[in-house]
Order: structure tokens, then C-alpha cells, then sequence
């Protein structure tokens, strides 16, 4: 029996189109599944890949002494390396090194690793912010293609959205048809021979049916980051009274620099609220040792890193973003007096926050530890046999000398709930949309064409 939908028979016809507009969604966003997969698989074991990288300046022996004062190890760091101090990380473990941040002569950011224990100076590295060495900040602008630009940017966005998208489809296009009662090969077995092409076709289905939740939580908690959807959920959460509660900066008065411009990593419901202002514009600033000893006084915890003012009336800036996503913090202090100004933990933001921190956590594998890491590189070895299995499936089916599409139904008559669904999925999704619109018009071209030439 054929079954229906709002709007008029949707058994072939349906299966047919979203068949159609799977396959070509899958094939071109194949590349960018790819390389976000690839990279996101490295950077899921950045920290371990940096100690292996860089062991030699990231690691020392422990000791029972007691470590230098903070303003002692930066002062042999600049010793050894002049420049402008811009921030100072104390070890987060007995067997870790301490690191100071400046801008060289040259105008470059570098990482300065000293033995705690003794102020010996390990080495030096380019700065790569919250990546942690410059070769995994490369990795991390590879898996956003940050160095593409914001167009580039929008087109991860776009295939952030179409990855849930062809979940969904992808599901509906596996669902048994017409099986006998206990059939289970080519539903959640893999039927034939390897190399032939059902092994692909099933291999893909079955994949695509137990890495789906992976895909779709993947993709949902990246796309915060993203350009436009990212702003748009961020204006939204924060209009619902869902993202950062009112009244944190009231008593103070703010700068026009967001604190994304501060520190390496903000939480994403405040990346973009300014950051706070001394009180005074002018005076002796408070010793560093001064401020550290206050920031560990509050509790904060250990791995945090401590942001040196560069303007007159900046504030220092603590930050710390552990494993355990329920101590994350950012505490702004006053430059002069080092008194708290601000102080955010993760019970201070609105819902919305809180499950953007959470998710964010867990698509970086840090949440549950090498569980986390773990389960997320099978679901991305997944994603990577996903597109490999719908590659070669495809270019098996494929006549030769033709791109071997699926071809339209008959009747390309869309029911009225399938442009129901695709108008709210392309609301939701806006670069999706846009791609939609694009594809609906060279459809739309490619029939009239059809049209003319059999006229």
C-alpha cells in the first residue's frame, strides 16, 4: 500500500526526490565532510599530540619544592626572550611547565615554557591560542576553513545544516519496504560480497543508521560557532532570557572589546559581551603574584590562564576551561586594586548556555575524558566510511561518460508537507535554504530545458 502525506501520495515519488537530493547533497559536500571529520578526529587528542610534539618544553620533573613566584618565572622569561608580557599560565600538575606569554620585537606572539621549579628556560613556541601549539591551531583553521575566509565559513554552516538534513532523509531512504517479517540483511546486517556494490549500498545504509545521533549532535554543536546561525542563536538565547542573565557588567563601566578579542577560548554565550574596565584609568598596577594568589583563592580551577592588561584602564582577565565543563570560569579583575569585578561559572548562564558549554565539551572530547575522545573518533571513522561507501556506490551505478543522478519521478509534483518540511528546514538552516533555493532553480532550469528539447 502506498502510503500518504498532507498534500497527496508521497510512496515513489517522494523516495525518488529525496533520493535524488540526498545524492547530491552527499556528493558535494563530500570534500568538507571529509576534512571536518579528518581534522576534528586530530584535534578530539590535541593535548596528547602537543605533549608528543612538544614533550620537551610541555613537561618537567616534579619536585617537592616549591614553585617561583609568578612575577620570578616572567621575569626570566623576558630575560631570555624581551618583549611585552601578555599573559602567564601557572602548571596545572606537579610535572607540567609554566608558560609565558609576549610579543616579540617582531610583533609575533610566542609561548615562553619555564621549569616552575627553578625558572629555567625550556624553550619557546609560536602562540597557537587555546590549540595549544601552532601545529593543531593550523588543524583547528583546517576544520572551520578559517583560512578560506567568510565565505568559506558559510559553507561549513551550510554543510553543518545539510549533514542533519541527509541524516533524515538518509533514514528515510533506509527504512524497510516491503521485507518479510525478521528480514534483517541490508537493515542492520551488511548483505554480499565485499566489492561488490549491495556490500556498499548496505554498508552505507547500515553506517548511516547507527552513527546517526553522532552526526546530528556533531553537527548541531558546531554550528554555534558558525557566522550567521551561530549570531542569530546567540541574539535568540539572549532575547528569551536563555544566554547571559542581564546586570553582570551594571556596576561597571565596559570596553568596546568583545571577550572572544581577550582570551582564547570564551564561552560562547558571552564570546561576544564586551569586557569590563578598571575603575581607575591610572596608577600602579597590582602585582601579578597578587592577582594569581586572589584567582586561586576563589577556587578557580587548576589550567587556567591569566590575561595581562595592555591599556591603561584594562583589567586582568583569569580564565579556565577544564575537563569537568561545571568548573569553567572567567573572573575579570580590577588592574589596580585587584579587586573581582566579574566573576562567570557555568550555573550563571541561562539554559541555553549551559547546553552550549555542555555540547561544546563533549564535541571537543573533553566532558568524560578518553570515553569521550573515544566514542567521537569511531562515530568520525564512521562519517569518513559514510562518504567513501556513498562514493564508490555511486561510481559503481554510474553509466559510463554520465554522473548517473537518480533520476526524477514522473509526477515532480512535491507534496504539499515535503515543501512544508523543506520551508522550515531552510528557515532553521538559512545558508541550507539558500542552497536549496540555488538547486531548486537549476532543477527548474534543467526541466525546462528537458521541456524544449522533446517540444
Amino acid at each position: 500500500m502506498t502510503r500518504t502525506l498532507q498534500g497527496g501520495a508521497i510512496g515513489p515519488a517522494l523516495y525518488r526526490i529525496l533520493w535524488r537530493w540526498h545524492f547530491f547533497a552527499g556528493l558535494i559536500s563530500a570534500p568538507i565532510i571529509l576534512l571536518l571529520a579528518v581534522t576534528g578526529a586530530i584535534y578530539l587528542f590535541k593535548d596528547g599530540i602537543n605533549d608528543g610534539l612538544h614533550r620537551d618544553l610541555r613537561i618537567v620533573a616534579p619536585q617537592n619544592a616549591e614553585r617561583l613566584a609568578p612575577s620570578a618565572l616572567v621575569a626570566k622569561a623576558l630575560e631570555a626572550h624581551p618583549g611585552t608580557l601578555k599573559g602567564y599560565s601557572p602548571p596545572a600538575v606537579p610535572d607540567r611547565a609554566a608558560e609565558v606569554r609576549i610579543v616579540g620585537s617582531d610583533g609575533l606572539k610566542d609561548t615562553i615554557y619555564l621549569d616552575p621549579y627553578n625558572g629555567r628556560v625550556l624553550g619557546s613556541l609560536w602562540d597557537g591560542g587555546a590549540a595549544g601549539s601552532p601545529t593543531m591551531y593550523v588543524v583547528r583553521k583546517l576544520h572551520s576553513l578559517q583560512y578560506v575566509g567568510w565565505f568559506a565559513e558559510r559553507i561549513v554552516e551550510g554543510v553543518a545544516g545539510w549533514m542533519v538534513l541527509m541524516t533524515a532523509s538518509g533514514l528515510y531512504l533506509w527504512w524497510p519496504r516491503d521485507r518479510k517479517n525478521g528480514q534483517r540483511g541490508g537493515v542492520v546486517t551488511v548483505r554480499g560480497r565485499p566489492g561488490k556494490r549491495l556490500f556498499w549500498r548496505d554498508l552505507h545504509a547500515v553506517t548511516g543508521l547507527f552513527v546517526s545521533v553522532f552526526i546530528v549532535f556533531l553537527a548541531m554543536t558546531g554550528l554555534p560557532w558558525s557566522g550567521y546561525w551561530g549570531k542569530s542563536f546567540y541574539g535568540f538565547a539572549y532575547a528569551v532570557g536563555m544566554g547571559m542573565p542581564d546586570g553582570y557588567w551594571d556596576k561597571y563601566p565596559v570596553s568596546t572589546v568583545p571577550l572572544k578579542d581577550t582570551i582564547d577560548h570564551a564561552p560562547w554565550i558571552v564570546e561576544n559581551q564586551p569586557t569590563p574596565l578598571s575603575t581607575a584609568s591610572a596608577g600602579v598596577p597590582a602585582k601579578l603574584d597578587d592577582v594569581v594568589r586572589t584567582v586561586e583563592g576563589l577556587g578557580m580551577a587548576p589550567g587556567y590562564a591569566v590575561v595581562i592588561p595592555t591599556r591603561p584602564d584594562g583589567v586582568y582577565t583569569a580564565s579556565v576551561y577544564p575537563a569537568d565543563v561545571t568548573r569553567e570560569r572567567v573572573v575579570h579583575l580590577d588592574q589596580y586594586t585587584g579587586s573581582v569585578l566579574f566573576d562567570m561559572q557555568l550555573k550563571d548562564l541561562g539554559v541555553f548556555g549551559r547546553l552550549a558549554e555542555w555540547g561544546v565539551g563533549i564535541h571537543m572530547g573533553q566532558a568524560f575524558g578518553l570515553a569521550n575522545q573515544l566514542v567521537l573518533l569511531a562515530a568520525l571513522v564512521a562519517m569518513v566510511g559514510l562518504v567513501v561507501s556513498g562514493l564508490v556506490m555511486w561510481w559503481k551505478r554510474r553509466p559510463a561518460g554520465s554522473l548517473g543522478t537518480p533520476g526524477l519521478p514522473a509526477d515532480t509534483t512535491a507534496s504539499k508537507g515535503l515543501i512544508i518540511m523543506a520551508v522550515a528546514a531552510g528557515l532553521f538552516f538559512p545558508m541550507v535554504g539558500i542552497s536549496m533555493l540555488a538547486f531548486a532553480a537549476v532543477e527548474l532550469a534543467a526541466q525546462g530545458v528537458r521541456a524544449l528539447r522533446t517540444a
